[in-house]
């Protein structure tokens, strides 16, 4: 006689991110495409994530976080667990994992599923590596395969790796978010080249920076434009001064950060990234979604999912004058553009729709609770 299953109804998803990013915009997605899970959240008290979640039908606590090792962070998950009956915990980064291998010293947990959403590979060092090959941990997702890679390495149980890509999920059709020409003064004839990332080092603006000098001041390149969207940080004052030194300051622009950046996406005429590291950036998959061409680095997981020539450009990290040249020809072939643009969508909708991603996850829930051969259905 075969058991009864009973389904995995109660999710817990840890996050410890003070702002807002592709990590917590995966969370976001994920409990929104599976709405016959019940989600939990557990964020940093008074964080960005607590804000945007809370606009949503989502159970969402808030613990504080002043520490990495906060105590008082570690006792709530703990009480969340017992008193809501949770099956799994989702770790989504690496101090919301420290915090759950706190917990567990304290109180029996359930298992633990990870998300590991960037390239950096895990630090050679005895707690590190202990936390990452943590027992209660049954499976580390992988945003890439460039991440499972670099994963690899540290993790004992390589069964424990799969690779799921986040994908996007399509914005709503009924946003009308303002025109960014009309509302930043950009020349309507210009080329508008935009990115979308916050001000931290992954990112790498230097190199931003220095892609626009190379195309307005040593090429003569006067009709782009570049605009950044994306959170100020204490690196945003270097960048600033770094554009005033080249006399720059007619050229591109920092917004800030625009909740509606998602929506503005279609506007760009090229889309633009000099990250030096990534797991993929959702606003690749965005810039796909919405038809616009991409330039860019080709770290991370970013080459499995644009061709160089093919359906995008890649570059070298670090290499301004090669992303400049790229972005010149590009500007000057619409048809290139067109096959960029046709690929790229069709690919997204292939693969990468955060449907997709969160099909393959409930598939690893399922594997977690019921074992590999038991579908929970």
């Amino acid at each position: 006689m075969s058991l009864p299953v009973v389904k995995p109804t109660k999710i817990l998803h840890l996050s410890a991110a003070k702002s807002w990013g592709g990590g917590e915009n995966h969370l976001l997605n994920l409990c929104l495409e599976l709405p016959e899970v019940e989600h939990f959240v557990l964020c940093k008290k008074g964080s960005e994530p607590v804000e945007r979640f809370s606009s949503y039908k989502l159970n969402i606590f808030a613990a504080p976080l002043l520490i990495k090792p906060d105590l008082r962070y570690v006792l709530k998950l703990i009480r969340i667990c017992k008193r809501e009956g949770i099956n799994l915990i989702h770790i989504h980064d690496s101090t919301a994992l420290t915090l759950a291998v706190m917990a567990t010293k304290l109180s029996a947990l359930p298992p633990f599923v990870l998300s590991k959403k960037t390239s950096f590979p895990i630090k050679d060092r005895g707690r590190t590596l202990y936390k990452y090959n943590h027992k209660n941990i049954q499976k580390i997702l992988c945003v890439s395969n460039e991440t499972r890679r670099v994963t690899f390495e540290s993790v004992k149980d390589k069964n424990k790796l799969t690779t799921i890509y986040h994908g996007t999920r399509p914005s709503n059709p009924g946003n009308n978010p303002c025109s960014l020409r009309e509302r930043f003064n950009i020349p309507k004839d210009s080329i508008l080249v935009g990115t979308v990332a916050n001000h931290i080092r992954a990112k790498d603006l230097g190199t931003w920076v220095a892609t626009i000098d190379r195309v307005v001041n040593r090429l003569g390149m006067k009709n782009f434009y570049f605009i950044e969207i994306g959170k100020i940080t204490e690196r945003t004052a270097d960048y600033n001064r770094q554009i005033r030194e080249k006399n720059l300051q007619d050229y591109c622009m920092f917004t800030g950060f625009l909740p509606e950046a998602s929506e503005l996406i279609s506007q760009f005429d090229i889309s633009f990234m000099t990250s030096q590291s990534e797991g993929i950036p959702q606003f690749i998959y965005e810039s796909f979604y919405n038809r616009v061409p991409v330039v860019s680095t080709n770290v991370g997981g970013i080459p499995e999912i644009i061709t160089d020539g093919e359906n995008g450009m890649l570059s070298n990290p670090f290499e301004a004058a090669r992303l400049a040249d790229k972005l010149i020809a590009l500007s000057q072939d619409k048809v290139l553009q067109k096959k960029f643009t046709e690929r790229s969508y069709k690919k997204l909708i292939e693969n990468f729709t955060s449907t997709e991603m969160a099909r393959q996850t409930l598939a690893e829930y399922k594997k977690v609770l019921y074992g590999e051969n038991r579908s929970g259905s």
